[in-house]
């Protein structure tokens, strides 16, 4: 049997290895193109799932920590549109602890600047997520302004204070308040690990009642498994490289994020925002229409106001009279 290519072999091989190719190029061009003509607006997709980890997540990394939520049962009916978050407190001794043990003296002083420290940590998470959000989340330099302006210093006196006095002096609907319940870190020679815990609660600012309740726990676990004396000793070395900071980081935001990804959408408040933008915008068009008129057509449009305010109308409207068929007695 010959093995020479003939011009029509040659031909049918490489057309059936070019149009691939071909056709590859054409999707392409064709998708950018039209990559730019892709309308906004659409209803996102698997908004309620996205970063919120599932029984296979846990298992994969081996997080046992969970969250619990629990919701006001007419919540949906008054959703806050602006809140102010109140900072967090760490119930913490201000020494970071691996496997119960401290690893860390810090004097007073400085105990109650990094229990402040990680409280903050989680506090801005928190927002950053709410933000997000159909809430309008107050900037905390201002919150922490007022607080500092009227001698709330500490958890004990946020504690005691009105949520509705600090809602009126804030200009907020609700008042989330938090407090860190672990910070920690965990080693067992192959397995290492973060445990980040925070509890939250919403207040109303306008009855003082309890909007929201959230408890919740994440665990950044490194496992690497060893089956060898040698590989328990190389990999007991990497997962204690694990303890850096951008890994708790990781934590921190973990936990904020499925915190507050677990709050139900208000569809209502979502409207409310959306109608009060485009009432704005209408009203900053209209601004800028009369102020983008000339002096010169003002004036003339002025005059002619003015003058039509001075005509007198006696002779036309005795016409009109005139004309009628009817008499109203």
């Amino acid at each position: 049997m010959s093995r020479e290519l003939s011009p029509v072999k040659l031909l049918v091989a490489g057309t059936l290895l070019l149009t691939p190719i071909f056709a590859l190029a054409g999707c392409a061009s064709q998708s950018l193109e039209a990559r730019e003509e892709r309308p906004f607006f659409q209803e996102e997709q698997a908004t309620d799932t996205h970063g919120r980890k599932s029984w296979l997540d846990r298992m994969i990394e081996a997080d046992p920590g969970k969250l619990q939520v629990e919701m006001a049962g007419d919540y949906q009916d008054h959703p806050p549109a602006v809140v102010a978050v109140m900072p967090f407190c760490d119930e913490g001794d201000g020494n970071f602890t691996v496997d119960k043990i401290p690893i860390t003296f810090r004097n007073h002083d400085q105990q109650d600047k990094w229990t402040w420290t990680d409280a903050q940590r989680l506090r801005r998470a928190v927002m950053g997520y709410m933000a997000q959000r159909e809430f309008t989340v107050m900037n905390p330099i201002a919150v922490d302004a007022v607080l500092k302006e009227h001698g709330i210093d500490n958890m004990t006196k946020l504690r005691a204070a009105s949520p509705i006095q600090l809602g009126k002096l804030l200009g907020a609907d609700a008042l989330l308040y938090g407090e860190v319940n672990s910070y920690e870190g965990y080693y067992f020679g192959i397995v290492s690990a973060y445990r980040v815990g925070v509890s939250t609660w919403m207040l109303s600012s306008h009855d003082g009642e309890t909007l929201m309740r959230e408890t919740g726990s994440r665990y950044s676990v490194d496992l690497s498994p060893a089956f060898s004396p040698q590989d328990i000793l190389v990999n007991s070395a990497m997962t204690l490289l694990d303890f850096r900071d951008v890994t708790l980081a990781r934590a921190e935001e973990e936990v904020s994020r499925e915190l507050v990804i677990r709050i139900p959408t208000s569809e209502k408040l979502k409207q409310q925002i959306e109608v009060a933008a485009i009432a704005h915008a209408d009203a900053v068009e209209a601004a800028q229409l009369e102020a983008d008129l000339s002096p010169a057509q003002r004036f003339r449009d002025r005059a002619q106001a003015d003058l039509a305010l001075s005509m007198p109308v006696g002779n036309e409207g005795a016409s009109h009279f005139g004309k009628a068929s009817y008499i109203i007695p």
